[in-house]
């Protein structure tokens, strides 16, 4: 695969589109499964308000996870992504009824050499920052 999204197309400024993810509880036992991360407070209410939480919560790199995808879906292109990170700032809290979402939006923060790019990420649930600091830099076509 190669990046869909073109270096000379972009600019600093260039705004991603916000997209919005759901997340559910059936979600988060899929990617305790995955992960091997089994912690209660990801999927039993009772166990996560015992220990002070207000329900259940995802996983942080869950969260993490739906940031890169985000970025990922944008260039095309799961290679381009030369470096992630992100720091976690709020729990997505996933209430049994209903659910949460996850928006994600981003804009290209720098150019760099060799057709890269750093994409800043926002990324809210329920009207909360959850991830700060969340920066990708891509390889662009």
């Amino acid at each position: 695969m190669t990046a869909k999204v073109q270096y000379a197309d972009v600019e600093v400024g260039t705004e991603i589109p916000a997209r919005t993810f759901a997340v559910d509880r059936a979600n988060l036992v899929m990617y305790a499964g995955a992960s091997g991360d089994f912690n209660p407070i990801h999927w039993r209410e009772r166990f996560a308000k015992s220990v002070g939480l207000p329900d259940v919560i995802a996983h942080g790199m869950f969260t993490m996870a739906q940031g890169g995808r985000f970025v990922t879906d944008w260039v095309g292109d799961p290679g381009a992504v030369v470096d992630y990170g992100v720091r976690f700032s709020s729990p997505v809290v996933v209430p049994d009824e209903g659910g949460a979402t996850l928006e994600i939006s981003g804009q290209v923060e720098a150019k760099l050499d060799d057709n890269k790019v750093v994409v800043a990420l926002t990324a809210r649930s329920n009207e909360q920052k959850v991830l700060t600091r969340a920066k990708a830099v891509v390889r662009l076509a």
